[in-house]
């Protein structure tokens, strides 16, 4: 008695889309600097691990929020 399987369809895997990364630089006074080195030293990270970490709650709902520039305040002033 001899029982017959079909071999297993192989997958491929979809090819992972690459991620773009933008720059932003920002300026901070020598003692900030200095603070940030010695917190980074103690928690043995770096301090764009450091600086990720802090600003990844307040950009994590704002990606595709539709902002209308040109909307005015309802207590303006309309002069013209």
């Amino acid at each position: 008695m001899t029982i017959d399987v079909m071999p297993a369809k192989i997958l491929k895997k979809k090819k992972r889309k690459p991620v773009r990364y933008k720059t932003i630089t920002i300026t901070i006074t020598a003692r900030q600097k200095k603070s940030l080195v010695n917190f980074c030293k103690s928690r043995r990270t770096t301090p764009a691990k450091i600086i990720k970490k802090a600003i990844r709650p307040l950009m994590s709902d704002y990606a595709d929020l539709k902002v209308n520039p040109n909307s005015e305040k309802v207590n303006q002033l309309q002069l013209f």
